[in-house]
């Protein structure tokens, strides 16, 4: 089964082909043939790549407007969210997915865990992230906010680690360290609230 991260865009704008392959060093991004080829920094598919042609992953660029792929894929993340803890994040996402005008979806693929994978993924992530603002959305995971602390609860139950997340609190985040296997820290942050203990960003 696919697994997707996206990042959800606040602007219509396509950032530029040359500024995504500004930040990788040994890693290469191949452009799609139904990308514009007199349009150099204008695209809509791309291929992050080893040196050797191994595939890291495929982004896929989808403006959001009446009818659009990146309109579809917006209204199935708005459903997912509804039911998610904590509410008063469901609720902000709820207020924040209006705003989105572009949706970047990283479909992972299996040369991620080689040769520095992750860390040429993560560097065009990224690099998309700050063109604008906007939120991270991963499968099985859930959203961060504009800052990229994670603030709904998308895990699976077995989850375990560290994590940075965020609570909104008053109408501003509070951002926290918590270990998302500790059953106390879980329910404060299901309920909104920061956990008792835990590292204040």
């Amino acid at each position: 089964m696919a697994y997707y991260v996206r990042v959800l865009s606040t602007s219509p704008d396509c950032i530029p082909l040359s500024s995504l392959r500004a930040v990788l060093n040994d890693h290469t991004l191949v452009e799609a043939p139904s990308n514009q080829p007199n349009k150099p920094d204008l695209w809509s598919h791309l291929v992050l790549t080893h040196e050797n042609g191994e595939e890291i992953a495929v982004i896929e660029r989808n403006p959001v407007a009446p009818g659009s792929l990146g309109q579809e894929e917006l209204h199935e993340l708005e459903d997912e969210v509804t039911d998610c803890l904590p509410p008063s994040a469901a609720e902000w996402l709820a207020h924040y997915f209006p705003r989105v005008r572009c949706v970047y979806a990283f479909e992972l693929l299996a040369g991620l865990d080689h040769n520095d994978g992750w860390k040429a993924l993560t560097a065009v992530k990224n690099r998309i992230w700050s063109f604008a603002p906007a939120i991270i959305q991963s499968d099985n995971e859930g959203f961060s906010n504009e800052q990229g602390y994670h603030i709904l609860w998308q895990f699976r139950d077995s989850v375990d680690g560290m994590w940075w997340m965020g609570v909104l609190r008053n109408g501003r985040w509070t951002h926290f360290e918590m270990d998302l296997a500790n059953r106390k820290h879980r329910q404060a942050f299901f309920q909104g609230e920061v956990p008792d203990g835990v590292k204040i960003a």
